[in-house]
């Protein structure tokens, strides 16, 4: 019983980082630290896109699910919980696309915002007493 809940809390916490796969760059708009973790999460997801990458949040779910005695989905996490269900899988190049392009919006927002901020910071100048 408990493998299982920690298998559904996995599951939660995998849908979290997709989540801040999309945001996480808009995000970092009001949280500038939170544009590294952004970063990697980015490439992580290129990689998983591109190459044959198995993801531990998906590993340690299918661990905990066999670990209960529960079915193990035959497909990865997001071929099990987002293709087909939020969206049809024909769909799933241009959600891939729409999802790039909203990392991609969020890092020129990020970058321009921070360059604003930079010019209009004043100058400040050291102490001389």
């Amino acid at each position: 019983m408990v493998a299982l809940a920690l298998a559904e809390l996995v599951m939660v916490l995998h849908f979290g980082v997709l989540l801040f796969l999309v945001v996480g760059g808009f995000l970092a708009w009001r949280s500038p630290r939170l544009i590294y973790p952004h970063l990697a999460m980015a490439a992580w997801g290129a990689l998983v896109v591109a190459f044959p990458l198995d993801c531990p949040l998906t590993w340690l779910e299918n661990t905990l699910r066999a670990a209960a005695g529960r079915p193990v989905p035959a497909e990865g996490f997001i071929d099990t919980y987002l293709d087909g269900v939020l969206y049809p899988e024909s769909a799933a190049p241009t959600v891939q696309l729409v999802v790039a392009l909203a990392v991609v919006t969020s890092w020129v927002g990020f970058a321009v915002r921070r360059r604003t901020h930079q010019a209009c910071a004043p100058m400040r100048f050291p102490d001389h007493r």
